[in-house]
């Protein structure tokens, strides 16, 4: 107990004490010999203390507060992050043990950000449905992010062809349909719902830092082929990421982390066909925001940290808040382990091999 805390509660036995009238005991109050005076007496301290134990109360509570205040450690936690795995049956196994690696790690959330079979696999339930079983391995919360090989591709499958509309409605009903995310240790998400209809648009927070995922396959964002549903769901993700940082600003988020699975940039840093207007949008809230801003992704199987412009116009000129994350692919089994570090009052996302 603080030397304040100790005069605090001294004065509170005091101003009691002093209420006690020194020949009458509170405990022979029913007496009928008690005279008229000291009862006066008695109510009028019990009235007395109520008043002064009440500010007492409140500064008693003011002098806890500041050292609890003083207690509040910067923001520091590890997440992990993985994807365009597995592919092949020889993958299978190496997945479900990086699954138990990641286990045995101390992180916050884990994310995949697309691609869990190959182009060239069936699109079939029964492969949906094993991954949902492997991702429901982790002790950690998991959180999936659609890529182009779940759905849009599944239209060129190999031995069998599906419709792309059918398929993301199943990982739908699979993948996105309660709101909590997959693992042992599900978290509560908010999915994009209402004008836009994307329950695979989610959004959550943990410890001061705002988290959107968005269905962003690989490689034009289904541009060339259904140029109707991409202008669709592009006016959907740029209301999503929109709405992300109008929360992030709101609750005063020291960060924000966004997910998707497709690379928006050409080997040069040019935007990609089909992530010109998402690239846009992402650059004017990243500009307007005062904290630090992530994207991770995959669909190019090369692992990398750096901070590409979001427009050609500013080719070369990255916001100096903005980082871009791309997690390993197939052949590769790795994940990245994302530390989310403050320092000096700045988060900065630090990057490197999970194993």
């Amino acid at each position: 107990m603080s030397g304040s805390t100790r005069v605090l509660v001294a004065a509170l036995g005091c101003a009691a004490s002093a209420c006690l009238p020194r020949r009458v005991a509170i405990s022979r109050a029913s007496s009928r010999r008690t005279d008229r005076r000291s009862w006066a007496f008695i109510g009028g301290c019990f009235s007395l203390l109520g008043r002064l134990s009440g500010g007492i109360i409140l500064a008693l509570a003011l002098a806890f507060a500041v050292p609890l205040a003083a207690a509040e450690r910067p923001l520091d936690f590890t997440f992990g992050a993985l994807g365009d795995a597995p592919y092949s049956t020889e993958d299978e196994p190496r997945f479900v043990a990086l699954i138990a690696e990641l286990n045995r790690e101390e992180l916050a959330l884990v994310i995949h950000v697309g691609d869990f079979k190959a182009a060239w696999t069936p699109c079939s339930d029964e492969i949906f449905r094993q991954r949902r079983q492997w991702f429901d391995l982790s002790r950690h919360p998991l959180v999936f992010v659609p890529g182009d090989n779940e759905w849009t591709d599944c239209r060129r499958a190999l031995g069998e062809s599906r419709e792309p509309a059918e398929r993301i409605n199943r990982l739908r009903e699979l993948f996105f349909a309660g709101d909590a995310s997959l693992g042992q240790r599900p978290i509560a998400l908010a999915r994009q719902h209402g004008t836009h209809d994307y329950p695979e648009h989610a959004r959550w927070e943990h410890r001061g830092v705002t988290f959107v995922t968005l269905n962003a396959p690989g490689p034009d964002n289904n541009a060339r082929a259904d140029p109707a549903e991409h202008a669709a769901r592009t006016a959907a993700m740029r209301e999503w990421i929109s709405a992300g940082f109008r929360q992030a600003r709101a609750r005063k988020s020291k960060a924000v982390v966004l997910a998707m699975h497709a690379n928006p940039w050409t080997a040069s840093s040019r935007p990609r066909r089909g992530f010109r207007e998402v690239l846009a949008t992402l650059g004017a809230e990243t500009r307007a925001f005062a904290g630090a801003v992530l994207l991770l992704h995959g669909d190019t199987h090369q692992y990398r940290a750096d901070g590409p412009p979001f427009d050609a116009s500013r080719s070369g000129e990255a916001a100096p808040n903005f980082t871009r994350v791309e997690v390993f692919g197939y052949p590769a089994m790795n994940w990245v382990r994302i530390r989310v570090r403050e320092e000096g009052g700045r988060v900065r996302f630090e990057a490197e091999p999970g194993s």
